[in-house]
């Protein structure tokens, strides 16, 4: 005798019931693409006004892969668009070189090349949501500097 004997008329009826591939969910499936990103800002974070008005964030997030010798850079643009002054001041501020983690809705987008009539694609990537796991430190300079540095016009 079996110890999975006891087991046997609860294994039939599950396997009886309908099998339901949602069976988390009452919604209807609907198909979903999302990109989790972490990497480096390319760039400080700049902000733009629509032709309706309204703010968007744009930044660059750059990722590393590959080997110290044969090395892999890749460079994701990411637009988001700011809830609450907190929130766009926040992505603002962060500095060039911040290691961030990005969750994104991801869309392809086709469009058509003014320069030469080619159909191309763009992938779009909308933030969800953005965590910066270490902030880049600004560089210091160096404080005993042999001459002064002159960032204006000077007429010789």
């Amino acid at each position: 005798m079996s110890a999975f004997m006891p087991l046997r008329p609860m294994l039939r009826t599950s396997m009886s019931a309908p099998f339901s591939a949602r069976s988390f969910s009452s919604s209807s499936s609907r198909s979903l693409a999302r990109m989790i990103i972490s990497g480096r800002l390319a760039g400080e974070p700049s902000l733009h006004t629509t032709q309706s008005g309204s703010e968007i964030l744009r930044y660059t997030v750059s990722t590393f892969s590959g080997t110290k010798k044969n090395p892999h850079i890749s460079y994701y643009r990411i637009a988001t668009f700011p809830s609450n002054e907190k929130q766009r001041d926040y992505i603002l501020g962060l500095p060039k070189g911040s290691l961030v983690y990005v969750e994104t809705d991801a869309s392809l987008r086709n469009f058509e090349d003014v320069s030469d009539g080619k159909l191309q694609q763009r992938l779009n990537l909308i933030q969800r949501h953005l965590q910066v796991i270490a902030r880049a430190r600004p560089h210091e300079e160096p404080e005993d500097q042999e001459e002064p540095q002159n960032y204006g016009s000077e007429e010789h």
